[in-house]
């Protein structure tokens, strides 16, 4: 249980520590929705499983988009060899990866990196702001702050966001020492799914609170379920992609 316990003490910490970011998150998570935007979320790797909690997600929002290195294939036309391990540190693919997305002015974007320090996230939170969307941080303060910069800048993600969300992971994501030295046992997936969590339902709580009716989705394994989704999707028909 010692890993257990461990996580669930950082949960806390992390759950209360960022509950001012958090709801300044959800802020522009609903100003964008208001304004017909979409939650356009992107992460690589581990991250990408962060992504998917945002985009897609039963008893999530609707209006959301995932992004990855992986939409070069899929809507781009490359080849399945450029996906690389390497493919997250080159800046160029950010570009790629931002114009094949149905992006529009209103939209809002939630960039996932434990470390914010690779040239394809930095270089897609450069291309974000210049672009005048709201951004969104999801990463380890303490590891990137330990991390010397990947992109030609010398910025880190946490540099350009509008709004950081720190999971609290340590430096190297794992909590638990090895006798002969090193860790094992990651955290970030853990706490930064905490928080992808707590930033949706802050702004699904401030829709309802306002007397709105949020675009949520019902999970596609309950009855109704695909009928209440496909009409909800409509709505934003050529703006939401699935199925990636």
């Amino acid at each position: 249980m010692t890993y257990a316990s461990k996580v669930l003490e950082l949960a806390h910490q992390v759950a209360e520590s960022q509950a001012e970011p958090v709801k300044r998150a959800a802020a522009l998570l609903v100003a964008s929705i208001r304004a017909g935007g979409v939650v356009n979320a992107f992460g690589s790797g581990h991250s990408e499983a962060i992504a998917m909690e945002i985009a897609g997600r039963a008893g999530g929002l609707v209006p959301s988009n995932r992004l990855t290195p992986r939409d070069l294939v899929l809507y781009g036309g490359r080849p399945a060899s450029v996906l690389t391990p390497e493919l997250e540190r080159d800046p160029a693919v950010a570009h790629e990866i931002y114009d094949l997305a149905p992006v529009e002015p209103p939209d809002v974007f939630v960039l996932i990196s434990s470390s914010g320090v690779n040239g394809t996230v930095v270089e897609l939170a450069t291309l974000v702001k210049e672009r005048g969307h709201p951004l969104i941080a999801l990463t380890s303060v303490k590891h990137s702050t330990r991390m010397t910069s990947r992109h030609p800048s010398c910025r880190k993600l946490l540099d350009l966001a509008d709004v950081v969300l720190d999971n609290g992971a340590p430096y190297g994501d794992a909590l638990l020492e090895l006798p002969g030295g090193g860790t094992y046992g990651a955290v970030s997936t853990v706490t930064s799914a905490l928080l992808a969590q707590m930033v949706v339902t802050e702004a699904i709580d401030e829709l309802v609170a306002s007397g709105e009716t949020p675009p949520v989705y019902v999970s596609v394994n309950v009855t109704g379920g695909d009928e209440h989704n496909r009409a909800l999707e409509s709505r934003y028909a050529g703006r939401i992609r699935r199925g990636s």
